[in-house]
């Protein structure tokens, strides 16, 4: 099958998808589908909210639009005929997180074989098996282990990382490690950007790559402001997971008599730190732009985000409220998936 047709097969699914979202999705064919894999995704992975969920098939039917796949893919040379098998290692720490690295295998005309991660096991398959109906051609299978491949795409910690970096060292390879986002204020943001700063930290309960973790805020910022748009995601706290985190920093946090912010679901804590506990958000000060340029390039390899309402020429940021909302090919860890794909 076809470059073109692939695409075709996909913008398909994103149209099925798009009945489901919209507001008679009751009339979508596969309505009963969704709802159940949604429903059996929440009970796998508590994590996984019907909220969560809904957020990324959003996202994915936003950016799964013929004009955008052929748009993304044409900046590349795709080789159908030489078709390679790729072992892709997926993450779970957000729904459909490793999505994206499937969907460019396979747009590439390669076989994937798909190492699922426990806490993501339902909505990937549903998805390309849907997929499938439409593109029988296409080539994937589910490993618990990954057999003999001719490269391989790996997500996990950094401590995975390692090990997969020695056990793969002989083939091609995209070993990503953990990564976490920041926000810079400088005090003159908008109502607008408070709000879609809350949007990143809070979304997924701040579990992805994308989430703010660290704020860097000036000196003597008054902290209420932050709090004023937090405020909207005030039902995070009867979360039960998500709750229980909370308790237990601020447990710790007030046996060793440490100073907090705190709202009553989220602890503002004044730390260096980049991956803060979930329930925590650190935050620290600083005086000029000096100071964020040195930080940022020191921990570069750590930061997937920058977010900011105001550009800096010296490293790349996006808008508040767009962490979680990347382009098709602003690509995980800044490595071309696709590059690597179309040119093994």
């Amino acid at each position: 099958m076809s470059l073109n047709q692939r695409i075709k097969s996909l913008a398909a699914v994103r149209n099925i998808l798009d009945q489901f979202l919209t507001k008679n999705r009751a009339e979508s064919p596969t309505y009963s589908e969704f709802k159940n894999s949604i429903s059996l995704a929440e009970i796998k992975n508590p994590w996984f909210t019907e909220n969560s969920i809904l957020s990324v098939l959003t996202y994915w039917n936003n950016v799964l639009t013929e004009e955008i796949l052929t748009q993304w893919l044409s900046n590349y040379t795709i080789k159908s005929e030489e078709s390679k098998k790729i072992g892709l290692v997926l993450a779970g720490n957000i729904p459909m997180v490793g999505f994206h690295d499937c969907i460019s295998t396979l747009l590439a005309g390669h076989q994937a074989k798909i190492k699922l991660s426990s806490k993501d096991s339902v909505l990937i398959p549903f998805i390309l098996n849907l997929w499938k109906e439409f593109c029988e051609e296409l080539e994937f299978e589910w490993v618990d282990k990954l057999p003999p491949c001719d490269a391989v795409i790996t997500t996990g910690t950094t401590n995975t990382a390692r090990y997969f970096e020695y056990y793969f060292k002989d083939i091609p390879h995209i070993i990503r490690k953990n990564r976490t986002s920041i926000a810079i204020l400088n005090g003159n943001e908008s109502k607008e950007d408070l709000h879609g700063l809350a949007d990143d930290v809070f979304s997924y309960f701040g579990l992805g790559c994308r989430s703010v973790t660290q704020l860097f805020i000036p000196e003597n910022y008054d902290i209420n402001k932050l709090f004023e748009v937090f405020i909207s995601y005030q039902g995070c706290i009867n979360h039960t997971k998500y709750s229980n985190n909370y308790d237990y920093n601020k447990a710790i946090y007030l046996m060793n008599q440490e100073l907090f912010w705190d709202n009553n679901f989220i602890l503002l804590k004044e730390s260096r730190n980049l991956f803060s506990p979930i329930g925590t958000l650190y935050y620290s000060t600083y005086s000029d732009d000096s100071e964020l340029e040195k930080f940022i390039s020191q921990h570069a390899d750590s930061l997937q985000c920058v977010v900011s309402a105001q550009p800096y020429q010296q490293f790349k940021t996006v808008a508040p409220g767009q962490a979680q909302n990347p382009k098709i090919d602003d690509y995980a860890d800044g490595v071309d998936t696709l590059d690597f794909l179309s040119n093994l």
